[in-house]
């Protein structure tokens, strides 16, 4: 089975393509212009074991600001299309992902009740071509757009690399947990029978 999704958004600002398969190897390819951030985009797949392809023209000339924030609106409306009823699905998932001196932890609940929390003590206001202030704006976009309570927090670390690294990838992990069937649930794991 495969659990796939082909999303397009098209602004004034940005023109993104994005397909989603849950149900992957972990293979990412396109991208966004941004390189740190198609590296992160990059560990996402491949700690979730999804594939995810990405297509993306934004006005870069401005910043980074647009592409990044829509890139996270069209990967959430992916997230939400695949697992349509959420039915069969594990609903939540955790991940401690550590990263040299640096350790991070993401948790997610597909409840769809949008939220995010995000505590990560970033020192610098870019890395590569991508402003550090974005993480929390993806993430954002990301969780209101898919329906998730987004729980992303770095316990501690010192390289701004590492701690933008473990994020992605314990979100990558968090949600491939949360997306996983269980043959047990019947419906969806709530009790009032929605999600």
């Amino acid at each position: 089975m495969y659990r796939s999704a082909k999303v397009v958004r098209k602004t004034n600002e940005t023109n993104i393509e994005i397909n989603l398969n849950l149900d992957g190897e972990g293979n990412f390819a396109g991208g966004t212009g941004i390189g740190f951030f198609d590296h992160m985009l990059n560990l996402f797949a491949k700690h979730g074991q999804f594939d995810l392809s990405i297509k993306a023209e934004g006005d870069l000339f401005v910043d980074s600001h647009h592409t990044v924030e829509d890139v996270g609106i069209v990967l959430g409306a992916c997230i939400k299309e695949v697992l349509k009823d959420k039915s069969g699905i594990k609903r939540y998932g955790t991940s401690f992902v550590p990263m040299d001196e640096t350790l991070a932890t993401v948790s997610v609940d597909i409840s769809g009740r949008p939220y995010l929390v995000l505590e990560a003590d970033f020192t610098v206001d870019k890395l590569g071509n991508f402003d550090t202030e974005m993480i929390e704006e993806f993430f954002r976009a990301v969780a209101v757009n898919a329906g998730l309570t987004l729980h992303c927090r770095v316990l501690y670390g010192k390289n701004n690399h590492h701690k933008a690294e473990a994020m992605f990838k314990a979100f990558g992990r968090a949600l491939g947990e949360a997306v996983t069937i269980d043959t047990r649930i019947k419906g969806v794991l709530s009790t009032k029978g929605s999600l």
